[in-house]
């Protein structure tokens, strides 16, 4: 009787239902106004607009390099200078995605 008791207790517990915490959306920060009245979303998004243009254009230079290279290395050449390009270019690409990502 007494176990019977302790698990009706335990059950009328777990039932109840707890409340769930606040949720937090980003997009529901205020606009800021900046000194001249622009909107601060406004101008962080247009100058990651320019990073990632450039950022892109670099890609696109240094993939651009590295095919060069790996054309007149041949193919049992494979150079440090080959390396260190597909790390930047990983980095670049790794930079350029989580910015996009952001918004």
């Amino acid at each position: 009787m007494r176990l019977l008791l302790k698990f009706m207790c335990m059950g009328a517990l777990l039932a109840q239902e707890l409340p769930l915490p606040p949720t937090f959306s980003p997009r529901e920060e205020t606009d800021h106004k900046l000194p001249n009245g622009k909107s601060q979303n406004d101008e962080i998004l247009k100058a990651d607009y320019q990073r990632s243009l450039k950022d892109a254009a670099d890609l696109v230079e240094l993939s651009q390099s590295l095919q060069k290279q790996l054309q007149s290395g041949g193919s049992h050449v494979l150079s440090l200078d080959s390396l260190k390009k597909t790390e930047e270019i990983e980095k670049l690409a790794k930079k350029l995605r989580g910015r996009m990502l952001r918004f």
